[in-house]
């Protein structure tokens, strides 16, 4: 076992009743005897002791234990050690993860598919990953999932599975699992029939639903799971399927407040220039329904795709540009998003943002977090977007090369005058933490 393995034993060995029954009357001499016992016969340990060490073991450490002996082996099979289980399916010699045994896979489903509650799927790049990964969902029948996440740890490779193979294992699940909560299918081949089925055997129980990437979902689909899951709290969706019916339907007087949205903005075609646009009406119809969700944008365009956005308020939280934005579109920012916490912007080009940022300070009352980078700004207006905004500012990553000297500050004085502003010692980053 590894070393924090250890650590984890001895420290649920030293919690045991057993161990502190030991204290209890004897001699120190005599209660490092008994220890030094227990902790050599391994085999006498209360099963719940052994359990939470079990707990903090990998599956294929878990089953070597399993084999040690008969009461180990009893541990081995206990339902509330299969609650919670990630299959780790790789192709590849290189991955930086072990895959899951074909043995122990088949060994999960016959004997403990029923105690399965809080799944994940974590593939690699491979289609053969990702095929593997519907396999075992199609043999779930006798499960009763709460939570559902299939990842992808490089490019999405479940979208190079054949869809009906895809939508019919995920069927399977959708089915059999009432009492679905939280369900992760970014990057996939989902599509609308399968959402309704969803909703269907799930309406009354899902909470969260992340479903980025998934070409095949239309606006109707995505409209379909808001209008009848009435206790959705957080969703995150690609733009070309929001809508204002979407909006309004999660506005409805019966649904629950939102919590979290979060809306991924990538061209559908490479070169795409226009996009819908969203109502006012139906964003205020939402932020009054539900005053403190977090709208959350990640954008993915370039400069010129940009046009159909913040050209009139928007309640915009966190935004994260990817890849570089125009100055026209950052002005747009501080005059429209009122709400902003959180803004990290990749990059810009070569024009200063002296302007740009001082705006976003003094419109964006509620920003926290600025991250900049490939971006220019003149340290006299960065003071001036620090001072303006002062000790709300819990996090400023800004690249070295971001900040321009100019005829008021050196950018060996820039830390200080920042610092001053802040409340704490600052300094610009050298590489992003972004």
């Amino acid at each position: 076992m590894k070393r924090n393995n250890f650590f984890a034993v001895n420290t649920v060995i030293r919690s045991s009743p057993a161990v502190k029954q030991l204290r209890l009357g004897f001699s120190p001499s005599l209660e490092q005897t008994h220890m030094y016992t227990v902790l050599q016969d391994w085999g006498n340990l209360p099963h719940h002791v052994v359990l939470r060490i079990f707990q903090y073991l990998p599956l294929i450490d878990r089953a070597r234990a399993s084999s040690v002996c008969r009461r180990w082996n009893e541990v081995f099979h206990i339902p509330d050690l299969w609650r919670k289980f990630e299959f780790e399916l790789s192709q590849s010699a290189t991955s930086y993860f072990k895959s899951t045994h074909p043995d122990l896979i088949q060994q999960i489903i016959k004997k403990h598919a029923a105690h399965l509650q809080y799944v994940s799927f974590k593939v690699d790049s491979s289609t053969e990953s990702a095929e593997t990964a519907c396999s075992i969902l199609s043999q779930l029948v006798n499960c009763s999932l709460q939570t559902l996440g299939l990842i992808s740890t490089a490019k999405p490779s479940f979208m190079n599975v054949s869809k009906s193979h895809f939508v019919s294992a995920l069927t399977v699940v959708f089915i059999n699992s009432k009492s679905l909560s939280s369900i992760k299918i970014e990057d996939t081949p989902v599509d609308d029939p399968s959402l309704k089925i969803l909703v269907a055997n799930n309406s009354d129980t899902l909470r969260l639903l992340k479903m980025s990437s998934c070409p095949h979902v239309s606006s109707d689909g995505i409209l379909c799971v808001a209008d009848q899951c009435q206790g959705l709290r957080e969703l995150a969706l690609n733009y070309y399927i929001l809508s204002d019916e979407l909006l309004l339907a999660l506005s409805s007087e019966t649904h629950v407040n939102l919590e979290h949205l979060r809306i991924d903005v990538v061209s559908e075609n490479p070169g795409q220039v226009e996009f819908h646009s969203i109502k006012k009406h139906s964003w205020d119809a939402l932020i009054k329904h539900s005053p403190g969700v977090n709208v959350v944008m990640y954008f993915f365009l370039y400069e010129e795709e940009f046009e159909t956005f913040f050209k009139e308020e928007n309640p915009v939280t966190h935004l994260y540009f990817g890849r570089s934005v125009s100055k026209a579109v950052l002005g747009r920012i501080g005059h429209n998003c009122p709400r902003l916490i959180e803004l990290v912007v990749c990059a810009n080009g070569l024009q200063p943002l002296d302007s740009e940022l001082i705006c976003i300070a003094e419109h964006c009352k509620n920003l926290t977090a600025l991250g900049l980078s490939e971006c220019e700004v003149s340290c006299s207006a960065f003071i001036e977007f620090v001072k303006i905004c002062g000790r709300r500012l819990t996090q400023l990553s800004i690249m070295e090369e971001v900040l321009i000297p100019d005829d008021s500050y050196s950018l060996e004085e820039i830390h200080t005058e920042v610092s001053k502003y802040l409340g704490r010692v600052w300094f610009p980053d050298v590489m992003p933490v972004w």
